[in-house]
């Protein structure tokens, strides 16, 4: 199998439990919830999303013709320090590509396999650290993980149910919210009180972008 990448990059993990840490990241071309293309955005399952996970020609991007040439490019982007290897494989969504075989070959290479998934396709447990961000309008089939990340307001969320799912960390993103405007300041504060309100769930910001990095 071939891997269709938008971009491999050396960066630090910017979201969730384990932001802060250094990472490669992986963006995987392609999502099952939105072609990508704005003329498509008011008609798409996820209208909120801010990746662009288009094509191939971002830094480091391509197509790789086995798990193998994938996972080098990976180690290269890495360096030669052998400890902690950390990766994030996200996109779009990157379960239409990730398989047994790039998940085996991370492995023997010593890598730490972080998912970014939408959760409407189920991940394998071989994963070391699933974070599913659920979308409202669509059927979230992996309800099992590490984290569970919901974006913050969202119309339709059953948030109540999703406290049930086997997801020891339930962590809530405010939309757009270090954007200077007045709909992102009124998400950052929806969320802050729901956080108030429900202590089940915790606070997650987009540290990557606060601190300007890819």
């Amino acid at each position: 199998m071939s891997y269709a990448v938008k971009e491999l990059f050396l960066t630090l993990q910017g979201e969730g439990v384990q932001a802060g840490r250094r990472a490669v990241f992986v963006r995987f071309t392609g999502c099952n919830l939105w072609s990508g293309l704005e003329k498509d955005r008011a008609e798409a399952i996820c209208q909120f999303c801010d990746t662009d996970f288009i094509g191939m020609d971002g830094e480091g991007g391509g197509r790789f013709n086995s798990a193998e040439a994938l996972v080098e490019a990976i180690a290269d982007r890495w360096g030669s320090e052998k400890d902690s290897r950390f990766v994030v494989l996200t996109g779009g969504e990157p379960m239409l590509q990730v398989d047994s075989h790039l998940i085996d070959a991370l492995h023997a290479e010593g890598f730490f396999i972080a998912i970014e998934s939408n959760g409407t396709l189920a991940v394998p447990r071989t994963i070391d650290w699933i974070c599913i961000s659920p979308k409202a309008q669509s059927e979230t089939v992996q309800r099992t993980g590490d984290e569970l990340k919901l974006v913050w307001p969202q119309d339709g969320s059953d948030w109540q149910d999703m406290e049930s799912w086997g997801f020891p960390n339930l962590l809530l993103q405010p939309k757009d919210a270090i954007e200077d405007s007045g709909a992102s300041k009124d998400h950052l504060e929806q969320a802050i009180a729901f956080v108030q309100a429900h202590p089940k769930w915790r606070l997650s910001l987009q540290n990557h972008k606060i601190l300007g990095l890819a």
